[in-house]
């Protein structure tokens, strides 16, 4: 058995080497609105649960790399990335 090392965790892999950082997101542990709050609402409940995600960085680089508009993903909102975007451009 191979072990695929994850941050701050180990991980049994699969043996058809199948898993993606997905596979162990702690955001597949609750309702998907969670991480898609409608205008106004805070998204203060969904970065409670990426600052506790082993793959938080893998979600993240998912995220700028689609262009992801809408939702908390690693962490941070849609403006929070585009800040990001826009600051690692400069």
């Amino acid at each position: 058995m191979t072990v695929r090392a994850w941050p701050e965790r180990q991980y049994d892999d699969v043996t058809d080497d199948t898993s993606t950082w997905r596979d162990f997101a702690r955001c597949g542990e609750v309702h998907p609105e969670t991480f898609f709050p409608e205008q106004g609402c805070s998204p203060k409940a969904a970065k409670r649960i990426c600052r506790r995600c082993e793959v938080r960085a893998e979600c993240l680089e998912y995220a700028l790399q689609r262009g992801e508009p809408c939702g908390v993903w690693g962490g941070l909102t849609e403006r929070e990335r585009r800040r990001l975007l826009y600051d690692l451009a400069a």
